[in-house]
């Protein structure tokens, strides 16, 4: 970032913890893997001690049992649901730096919240061009108009990118988590989902 002849500009993009996870939870043997991978970089972060205990609750026959005894989809919810918080406690480091970084560093970082772009996709594009010193040109913002306005609803295919709306995903973790589902989510994301508006 310091570097005068790179002029490296970064854009964070954050989206609701409620709708990551129900992305997730509707991907779960695609992303089992990836959450596994983020669950074991936490465990190499975290400094020697007592070990944390998750806000995501164990699902049952985890404990003890290493998880054998459990349902496979309850295991790969246990891990979803875990990386999740390794994830937001990320988010919130990286929040936080931001809040407290030098003049320098804030002139070359934006934060964009997914909604944000949903909601107003050419006002968001021209800002995030803006930042990084760029024209907007014609088929760029057309292309982001058809991609957050679509016809299709492509919920089924979660790595399916294509013209879609856009605004129907944003509140679909409405419909489709439980209570329970998405007062864990808060627990766990809280602080992250407080400082960026959620």
């Amino acid at each position: 970032l310091r570097e005068p002849g790179l002029n490296l500009r970064v854009v964070q993009l954050f989206r609701d913890p409620r709708a990551v996870h129900n992305s997730r939870l509707k991907a779960r043997q695609a992303l089992l893997r990836e959450s596994i991978q983020v669950l074991r970089s936490r465990h190499r972060a975290e400094p020697r001690g007592p070990p944390r205990q998750p806000q995501l609750p164990l699902p049952p026959g985890l404990l003890g049992g290493g998880g054998r005894g459990s349902p496979p989809q309850h295991r790969a919810e246990f891990f979803l649901g875990g990386a999740l918080e390794v994830i937001c406690q990320a988010w919130l480091r990286d929040l936080l730096l931001a809040r407290r970084s030098p003049p320098w560093l804030r002139r070359r970082y934006t934060q964009l919240r997914y909604e944000d772009l949903v909601r107003e996709p050419r006002a968001q594009l021209r800002r995030l061009l803006r930042f990084a010193g760029l024209a907007v040109p014609p088929a760029l913002e057309a292309f982001v108009l058809n991609m957050t306005r679509g016809a299709a609803y492509s919920s089924d295919r979660p790595f399916l990118i294509s013209a879609r709306d856009a605004r129907e995903a944003i509140h679909a973790w409405r419909e489709r988590l439980s209570r329970q589902q998405v007062r864990q989510v808060e627990a766990a994301c809280g602080e992250a989902m407080s400082l960026l508006a959620y």
